[in-house]
């Protein structure tokens, strides 16, 4: 029996839809992504040569306590195009490696803690960092950070080792070996939510949506639904399901577990435009920025709410703050295709006032 909710309610791909209507002409850029928080290495441009350096570090809270593990630690250089994110181990460690010299943007954004900014300049082989959060502080913060921590101790190293080694063949692209792995992280552990949620996360990007949707089913069971990203999981499987109307509900679930997570406000946002309430996903677009601005995805709703409403020039400028923040990335040349329709098509309105 699934896990019932409350009443209230690139590893990354992404596929655009240009549509028309009768008598007038407008373009939907649609942005289909399953945000995979903390995917190890998770390459979204191809490697230039040279690109042979590396940076490491480790994450602590201020005063140098432990913080939880899994965190999501996302380095950018606009410069050489390079966006990558890693996933902290148990102890708070990171390293990205096959990286070209550059200065890179360094961001956090983790429940529970004041959002992270910084830049490193990577000039020589490597750079280690020491990264320090600062902690929300409230009593509910400090119970669930020990809670985490004590169920944390509780992982047999066979498990933890298995989960990472599933998020580097992830963060690879190795579909079946990531999935090989986190099914004996989960086998290790019975109550390993997160192997079992990145499960749903293969099987989704393996076009699995049945076997999916019980995989994070599972993972909201186990956690007794204080996961919020495989709640939010559920939601992305029935928006892919065309179901927009049921995912709507289970994504503002999701984000009442957890009102901090970007991603969950951009699958809200596509979700929103689905059901024709471009006001209300570009609303949510907002709230996503709010939390990451340089969460890029979130242009991309912006842009096809304001395509929806014949709004031709915040739609270029929605497109053209996405392709600032991912010039190379995935989507950038199908972008720029949009764009250039959107202008012929802004050019022939100014033509005829």
């Amino acid at each position: 029996m699934r896990y019932r909710l409350p009443e209230a309610v690139r590893c990354t791909r992404l596929s655009f839809h240009q549509a028309s209507q009768s008598n007038k002409s407008s373009i939907l850029l649609l942005a289909v992504a399953l945000f995979v928080w903390g995917s190890t290495a998770q390459a979204q441009n191809a490697l230039r040569p040279k690109a042979d350096g590396s940076i490491a570090g480790k994450v602590s809270s201020q005063g140098g306590n432990r913080v939880p593990g899994q965190i999501a630690v996302t380095l950018r250089s606009h410069e050489a195009g390079v966006t990558r994110s890693v996933l902290t181990d148990a102890d708070g460690h990171f390293e990205v490696r096959g990286l070209p010299p550059s200065q890179y943007e360094i961001s956090i954004e983790e429940a529970g803690y004041e959002p992270f900014r910084s830049t490193a300049q990577l000039d020589g082989d490597s750079l280690n960092l020491d990264l320090h959060l600062i902690a929300t502080v409230s009593p509910q913060n400090q119970a669930n950070a020990a809670m985490v921590s004590v169920r944390e101790l509780r992982i047999p190293s066979k498990a933890q080792n298995e989960f990472r080694k599933g998020l580097e063949c992830l963060g690879k692209s190795d579909l079946p070996g990531s999935l090989n792995h986190f099914t004996k992280a989960a086998e290790s552990f019975p109550g390993y939510y997160e192997a079992v949620y990145h499960q749903g996360v293969v099987e989704t990007n393996l076009g699995q949506l049945e076997k999916a949707m019980q995989a994070f089913q599972k993972s909201v069971e186990m956690s007794a639904g204080r996961y919020a990203r495989a709640v939010l999981g559920m939601g992305y499987v029935l928006y892919l399901e065309g179901k927009a109307v049921e995912a709507e509900p289970i994504l503002r679930r999701g984000l009442e577990v957890d009102p901090n997570a970007p991603d969950g406000y951009v699958m809200l946002g596509m979700t929103l435009l689905r059901l024709n309430r471009p006001d209300e996903a570009e609303k949510s677009a907002r709230e996503a920025l709010l939390r990451n601005p340089n969460q890029a995805n979130a242009y991309l709703v912006l842009a096809d709410s304001f395509a929806r409403r014949q709004n031709y020039l915040e739609q270029i400028q929605g497109l053209d703050s996405y392709l600032k923040l991912d010039p190379n990335g995935p989507a950038s040349k199908r972008v720029l295709e949009v764009r250039a329709v959107a202008l012929k098509l802004l050019s022939r309105i100014q033509a005829q006032k």
